[in-house]
């Protein structure tokens, strides 16, 4: 058995809740924590050993993060896939997970091409650049509505919006979409009549041993994500399915480090990827208290060397997300039986701004749980 190094300082990209959870996972292992991040008095810093506040772009601030760290990592997708070169550059092989993932999930354009090149079912969709072809597709696909969405720089609902196929040239809210969308690219998707959405996290070490949470039950409010519920009912078909695919995409790409895969469930049990994220994810959260290894331990172990833990988890579980003013509920959960509640020390409330977590624990244990 090959010795494992422990004696290791993370860095990482991001400073938000993501990044805050991972450096607590860290120092569980007794790895140190480095946070990069252009924001003052980010989350992750808050329990971090030390961070650096720089644009992303600040070749000097990197240079010195690097030199500080022996594993860089990143929190989430919209990381410049610049400042991801330039460190591979100074720490050849240390960036994970590699770029392809990173480049790949940061444009939904280059997202579906890929993932449809591993005959891997998505909606339909089509890259658009001008409102002609937007009325060619809907012709095409006879619908009458559908959603456009920029290619990159998309989350939470941010980016997107509904159209009905009537009316399109009068429609200034499209114009002015295209107008103001058109130099991050757009796509336009159908719209699907799912059942369910759901997700699933695959984190895979660099022996290529994986550990898998879910698939996970997704509610959202306002396109945010509001409750995911653990376990979640659905066919054994739709189930095997959705492993599948997720283990397809995590070997394709030569995955070391974690990735979410988000489906639609259709009807007659159809299973349709909706998007990826090469990261711990929202739906993932409730681990930290159900599971032995949490995905963000996983995160921190399979980028850092160490073998991916097991994800099985001892308790059902249902998580919700602190949204905006829901924070004000604070107190009614602190005084709830099994529940676990998760700030993220954001001083200001906003609007659809994620302030933290809880989840409640299902006294059921569980012990089949998937873990290969």
């Amino acid at each position: 058995m090959n010795e494992i190094n422990i004696n290791i300082t993370l860095g990482i990209l991001g400073g938000g809740q993501l990044g805050r959870m991972s450096a607590m996972a860290a120092a569980r292992l007794g790895i140190e924590v480095i946070i990069f991040s252009p924001e003052q008095d980010c989350p992750a810093s808050h329990v971090a050993k030390e961070t650096i506040i720089a644009e992303y772009n600040n070749e000097d601030a990197l240079k010195k993060f690097s030199n500080k760290t022996d594993v860089i990592t990143y929190e989430f997708e919209n990381i410049p896939l610049d400042t991801i070169l330039y460190l591979e550059k100074l720490k050849p092989g240390s960036v994970l997970p590699e770029k392809k993932l990173l480049e790949v999930s940061q444009d939904r354009i280059k997202e579906k091409t890929f993932l449809n090149k591993l005959e891997i079912k998505t909606t339909r969709w089509k890259e658009i650049r001008e409102i002609d072809s937007i009325i060619e597709t809907c012709e095409k696909w006879q619908c009458n509505d559908f959603i456009l969405k920029t290619a990159r720089f998309g989350y939470d609902g941010k980016g997107q919006i509904k159209c009905s196929s009537s009316g399109l040239k009068e429609n200034k809210t499209l114009m002015n979409f295209i107008e103001s969308s058109k130099n991050n690219g757009i796509i336009m998707e159908e719209i699907v009549p799912f059942t369910k959405e759901i997700s699933i996290i695959i984190s895979r070490d660099n022996n290529g041993k994986t550990a898998i949470y879910g698939p996970m039950l997704n509610e959202h409010k306002n396109h945010i994500l509001y409750k995911t519920t653990i376990p979640c009912q659905i066919k054994d078909s739709a189930r095997k399915t959705a492993l599948d695919v997720s283990k397809t995409i995590a070997n394709a790409v030569n995955l070391i480090g974690v990735l979410t895969v988000e489906f639609f469930v259709c009807n007659d049990n159809i299973i349709l990827v909706n998007e990826i994220a090469p990261r711990t994810h929202n739906s993932g959260h409730w681990s930290i208290d159900a599971c032995c290894v949490s995905q963000f331990e996983n995160h921190v172990r399979t980028v850092c060397g160490i073998p991916v833990g097991s994800s099985k988890r001892h308790s059902d579980a249902i998580m919700i997300n602190l949204i905006g003013k829901d924070i004000a509920k604070i107190d009614e959960y602190i005084e709830s039986e099994l529940t676990n509640i998760h700030l993220y020390g954001k001083k200001e409330v906003k609007s659809g701004r994620k302030m933290g977590h809880v989840t409640r624990l299902l006294e059921k244990t569980i012990s089949n749980q998937e873990d290969q």
